[in-house]
């Protein structure tokens, strides 16, 4: 694979191009920190994005500072970041126009090239002030919207229309290209990018019961652990509309998805892993009660806000919702002494009040009375909770071990992670190969740090919580779960399964066909 570098990436109207090197960027000023029992975020570092930092024709951005003192440039960000299909690898040399939908001055074309790691530079975009995303009483769109043509020969075209980019944030726009396979003429992929439900006109969620019935064991008189499951069969439409299709979603990018659609990413970052933490329990409440399926559906959730949580299909994330996710995503809520993952519905708390449920306005109000994410819950569902860790997290090669690993740590689960890095490097050369020697030096340090760099995680040079994992998806994507032609060190941890994408309209996706490798 050709490594294009970053001088490949142009801007025609004369706009400022940082270099991706971070994988990750901050914008404007620092934000709020906060933490659920022991769970917090360390900082991210990167580039940094503030007002003023546009050149060209777009006009200078001074910045405003409202009546509570918060500054607010008007400044945001994009990243775009090519893969083949569903598989992790990347793809270079794909080019890429974006272009604004003519407001705030931002209606100008924008051309870039991906790398070697699929990966444009961020570029700097208009978007409206801060205090739109900040205010629940302001009616004004608080994102500016871009469309974004994708190229690559040999691929299917993207266009996707209506990229949300928000001041101070980074929007991060993932791009799956379908390989064309000379058969005819290529088939032209469109996204349609929905408004936020926080701005736009959804139905609000029906109230259902909280406790669930619960399936029936499987084998003994003790039901399972929920697990977190590898992927969430998505219906794009209502529960009973059979036209609607289904999407396998990897479950941390449903997750991601589904935050970028409810909340708005400029919100602080205890409100934001509040509303996580409900998104996370909701979904695995459908999952582990088999809510659909146990009704004869070949689904797990669907996309109707009046029956489960927002999710389109395509769109894009933030680097900061898409942060905070990788490393809780795993974390539900659920009542003391209860097995399932509480039932954590929601509303937004403006168009639509909620007693007993988590208000998203109001948990950001909250927040900024200095509210931690815990205490935030508690508000809204009772101090009758806890926040507990699922045991497993399926579709993984070995789990995370309990521990960070870091300079001088040693053992399989060392030696296990520098095989898979060695096996993503073939894909992502621009990650160092290592020694598969079991010992955490600073050659392996250096090759996680890359590896932070390129999706977007704490650029620690640490093996935690979120890295493991994200080593792990990427990992098993690069090798299409068939683990073929990879080090002994990262095949001997078990057995993958391929099971072929799901069929709309099929009454039974479980009678789908498994192979193992």
């Amino acid at each position: 694979m050709e490594n294009i570098s970053s001088g490949n990436v142009t801007g025609s109207t004369g706009e400022n191009m940082i270099p991706n090197t971070t994988g990750g960027a901050t914008l404007g000023a620092g934000g709020a920190t906060g933490s659920a029992g022991n769970v917090t975020t360390p900082s991210t570092g990167g580039a940094t994005l503030g007002a003023g930092n546009i050149t060209g024709s777009a006009p200078a951005n001074t910045g405003t500072t409202s009546s509570t003192g918060s500054a607010t440039p008007k400044i945001g960000g994009l990243k775009i970041q090519c893969f083949r299909g569903n598989d992790y690898i990347p793809v270079d040399r794909a080019r890429i126009t974006v272009r604004g939908q003519s407001t705030l001055g931002n209606d100008r074309t924008i051309e870039l090239v991906t790398d070697v790691v699929g990966l444009t530079n961020i570029i700097e975009l208009p978007a409206p002030p801060l205090e739109y995303s900040l205010n629940p009483n302001s009616n004004q769109i608080p994102y500016s919207l871009y469309d974004i043509t994708v190229e690559r020969e040999g691929f299917n075209p993207i266009i996707i229309r209506g990229c949300q980019v928000f001041p101070t944030e980074i929007a991060y726009q993932i791009c799956n290209l379908q390989p064309n396979l000379g058969r005819g003429s290529m088939r032209q992929e469109v996204i349609d990018i929905l408004p936020n439900t926080l701005n736009g006109n959804f139905p609000p969620k029906i109230p259902e019961a909280e406790d669930k019935p619960l399936p029936p064991p499987t084998s003994g008189v003790v039901l399972p652990q929920p697990v977190v499951p590898e992927f969430v069969i998505v219906h794009q439409g209502g529960p009973n509309d059979p036209s609607a299709p289904n999407y396998k979603v990897a479950f941390k990018d449903y997750i991601k998805n589904v935050a970028s659609c409810e909340i708005y990413s400029t919100w602080t970052e205890s409100a934001i892993r509040a509303n996580v933490f409900c998104i996370v329990s909701f979904t695995l409440n459908r999952i582990f009660t088999e809510w659909y399926r146990g009704k004869g559906k070949n689904f797990d959730i669907t996309s109707s806000t009046a029956y489960d949580q927002a999710f389109n299909y395509g769109r894009n994330i933030y680097d900061n919702i898409s942060e905070i996710v990788d490393e809780i995503f795993s974390t539900y809520i659920r009542r003391i002494g209860k097995k399932q993952p509480l039932f954590a519905q929601y509303c937004d708390g403006k168009s639509v009040t909620c007693p007993n449920w988590l208000s998203q306005w109001g948990s950001q109000e909250l927040s900024r009375q200095g509210l931690g994410p815990y205490d935030i819950l508690t508000r809204y569902y009772g101090n009758n909770i806890e926040l507990t860790t699922a045991e497993k997290v399926a579709g993984i090669p070995m789990s995370y071990p309990g521990r960070e690993l870091t300079l001088g740590s040693s053992g399989p689960a060392v030696r296990a992670i520098q095989g898979q890095l060695n096996r993503i490097a073939r894909n992502y050369p621009l990650i160092p190969k290592i020694a598969e020697d079991g010992k955490y030096g600073p050659k392996t340090a250096a090759a996680v740090k890359t590896f932070q760099q390129i999706f977007t995680l704490p650029q620690t040079g640490v093996v935690d919580y979120a890295t493991w994992y994200r080593i792990s998806d990427i990992y098993v994507g690069v090798t299409k779960l068939a683990e073929l032609n990879t080090t002994e060190s990262s095949r001997s941890f078990g057995m993958n399964e391929f099971r072929p994408p799901v069929i709309p309209g099929f009454d039974n996706e479980r009678n789908i066909p498994r192979f193992y490798y």
